[in-house]
């Protein structure tokens, strides 16, 4: 059965890095694409960066772009989202997903099949 873990969340100052990842289980997971979304409590949810099956091709939301980096390493079934300079707005709950997808990733959650439960971002100011 396939399965998403997120960890990495916490607490952090304005400013400071945290660094979220995202271990998978019971899929070939070097044929999947994987994205990173947040949701605000009252807000839409908002794809943050995907990343291809091969590290070729990565995408970031506007918001985190040259803040945020986003690799995997297929061996160990993860993908990591490395987040520097955050800001009180990148507060949110962090969740990945997954689509047995070729090509560029998307960055639409419509576009993903399966998802983890997410961890929890909040930055203070």
């Amino acid at each position: 059965q396939l399965k998403l873990v997120e960890s990495g969340g916490g607490l952090v100052q304005s400013g400071g890095s945290l660094s979220l990842s995202c271990a998978a289980s019971g899929f070939n997971f070097d044929e999947y694409l994987i994205g990173w979304f947040r949701q605000a409590p009252g807000k839409e949810r908002e794809g943050v960066a995907c990343i291809a099956r091969d590290n070729g091709y990565t995408a970031f939301a506007d918001s985190v772009k040259g803040r945020f980096t986003i690799t995997r390493d297929n061996a160990k079934k993860t993908v990591y989202l490395v987040m520097n300079n955050l800001k009180p707005e990148d507060s949110s709950l962090y969740r990945c997903a997954a689509v047995p997808l070729t090509g560029p990733c998307p960055m639409r959650d419509i576009e993903y099949d399966d998802w983890g439960r997410g961890t929890q971002v909040t930055v203070s100011s």
